[in-house]
């Protein structure tokens, strides 16, 4: 009896040893109120990374007693070591905490003097906030798309800095090994050729097509092929009327030559 005790532990702290000393792929869920997509999971006992999806999901080999980093550049880094119970379940759930910008202490309003002149020499009524002297985050250009939001999350701030110590700008570099910025540049660079297709479009079409008829499916096409041109978008961001006209004739002979050659082929 003994014996039989014996060799059951012994077969269950072998296979043990097999199943948790072996990295599997373990699936992650990432759970915040904000965007969750492009978050840096690193493995560092590996070492293994990978980049959470749209949804805040993701998969990464792991075993454990491995550490997990999760790095974003909204959210406050995590470090997860895996255990027997996640490897067991094979499911792991992050809820990540946003960062808050500490603030400078801010004197608000001013302490007046009783003189005119002094108090409105002092006054900075007129000054304008600078986000960055504040320690926040502002744009004040136009407001950005969904992916231009991606884009310049994905690919914000400097390199690093070199001082009393070196600085790598982690989440910019992962991003950039990853293929996530390179993916993102080309995602809006195709929005802004279908933004400004489309205004051509709406705007010169009449004018294109007054002396040449095209069917519907071949002027969906013809736009297309304008899209295509390497300097379509240097065109557009110079909003030229004459320009643009021109641009289009010459792009609408050389499609119907296009066409022309491949019907004769």
């Amino acid at each position: 009896m003994i014996r039989i005790k014996f060799g059951f532990t012994f077969y269950f702290i072998l296979y043990s040893l097999i199943v948790f000393g072996q990295r599997k792929d373990l699936k992650g869920q990432l759970i915040a109120n904000g965007d969750v997509e492009g978050i840096h999971i690193l493995n560092k006992t590996a070492p293994k990374y990978t980049v959470s999806e749209e949804d805040g999901s993701f998969i990464i080999p792991a075993k454990v007693s491995d550490t997990l980093f999760i790095s974003g550049l909204k959210y406050e880094s995590k470090e997860i070591v895996i255990t027997n119970t996640i490897i067991i379940s094979g499911i792991l759930r992050i809820a990540l905490v946003e960062k808050i910008n500490e603030l400078d202490e801010v004197i608000v309003g001013k302490i007046l003097t009783g003189s005119l002149e002094s108090d409105l020499q002092n006054s900075d009524a007129k000054t304008e906030v600078n986000f960055y002297d504040l320690g926040i985050p502002g744009y004040i250009g136009k407001p950005l798309t969904i992916n231009e939001r991606k884009l310049h999350d994905a690919d914000a701030g400097p390199w690093g800095h070199i001082g009393l110590g070196f600085g790598v700008n982690f989440h910019k570099l992962l991003n950039r090994i990853s293929g996530r910025t390179k993916k993102l540049k080309k995602i809006v660079d195709l929005d802004s050729r279908d933004k400004c297709i489309e205004r051509l479009k709406r705007e010169y079409e009449s004018i294109i097509f007054e002396n040449e008829y095209l069917a519907e499916n071949l002027t969906t096409e013809f736009f297309l092929f304008c899209q295509e041109d390497e300097g379509f978008l240097e065109l557009c961001n110079r909003n030229n009327d004459i320009e643009a006209i021109e641009f289009l004739k010459l792009k609408l002979k050389a499609y119907n030559n296009n066409r022309k050659s491949s019907s004769n082929d």
